[in-house]
């Protein structure tokens, strides 16, 4: 069972890809609902299992995946003073890194419902 949600390096099937991409999509969803520890448990299996990604496609979306979280995380801890100075401010910083959360993994994975790799960033 776990081979198909964890695929190991050797297998290419498709399907047993899609599905761990799924589950790490969900799991960044879900998140809000567990405090962050969802996101933990998605980036440990994301940096386990990234290096053995088949093509480029998945290996985009690993780095989309792996990339929102930790921007997020900074965001998260840069804006952590505003709720020295007064409630509303923290909140309504913490509010926007959530919905920019929120959009970064619903893009991600309805680009790779429609089979598109996320883009690279430009350096």
């Amino acid at each position: 069972m776990s081979a198909v949600i964890v695929p190991d390096g050797a297998t290419r099937d498709p399907r047993a890809w899609d599905k761990l991409v799924h589950v790490l999509y969900a799991l960044h969803l879900l998140s809000w609902l567990s405090a962050g520890i969802f996101s933990i448990v998605a980036m440990a299996i994301n940096y386990w299992k990234r290096w053995e990604a088949p093509t480029d496609f998945y290996r985009s979306h690993f780095r989309w995946l792996s990339r929102s979280f930790w921007f997020t995380l900074i965001a998260l801890v840069v804006t952590a003073p505003l709720w020295l100075l007064f409630v509303f401010p923290g909140y309504v910083a913490w509010s926007l890194i959530g919905l920019w959360y929120l959009y970064r993994f619903v893009k991600g994975w309805w680009f790779f419902f429609e089979r598109r790799a996320m883009p690279w960033p430009e350096i």
